[in-house]
């Protein structure tokens, strides 16, 4: 048995809630009522991958925004577990939530610190573009992140799709 991807339940909140504060440390971690709180929005998706042990190893959220005529979204979090990274999770997260927003339509935003690199490469070659920085974004720490977009596929002339 392999691990599974699938929507977070509100009884996943507190591994995720754990998770973030791994992670997140720095920068306000999620708790485990925010998770719920973002479950109980009907405009955002939570998905998660469970290993083997039904064990939440990674997750990751979206708000599908806008309307029929102007629709956006927005990736909330991504978050792997440390001791799982290097295998694709945050890969396979990443293509979960932008199955959903191609669908939904419109152009996909997300912040990210400006010294993720990891993250960074991981957007940057699903086509997210740096559009802005915002400063001392982070809090606690004061770490600053970048704005970056990614257009809808269908926005993307034919010749620079990959």
């Amino acid at each position: 048995m392999s691990d599974t991807l699938g929507p977070m339940r509100p009884a996943d909140a507190e591994r995720c809630a754990e998770l973030e504060s791994l992670l997140f440390a720095g920068d306000g971690p999620w708790s485990a009522d925010a998770f719920r709180s973002e479950l109980d929005h009907s405009h955002n998706r939570y998905v998660v991958i469970r290993d083997q042990s039904d064990v939440v190893i990674g997750y990751a959220g979206i708000a599908l925004l806008g309307n029929t005529f102007a629709p956006e979204s927005e990736v909330h979090t991504i978050g792997v577990d440390p001791e799982h990274r290097r295998r694709g999770l945050g890969s396979l997260l990443l293509a979960e939530l932008l199955r959903l927003a191609d669908r939904h339509g419109g152009p996909v935003f997300l912040e990210v610190r400006t010294d993720n690199d990891a993250a960074l490469a991981l957007y940057e070659r699903e086509g997210f573009e740096v559009v802005g920085t915002r400063r001392n974004y982070y809090q606690p720490s004061g770490a600053d992140a970048y704005t970056m977009r990614r257009p809808h596929p269908s926005a993307v002339p034919e010749e620079q799709q990959s």
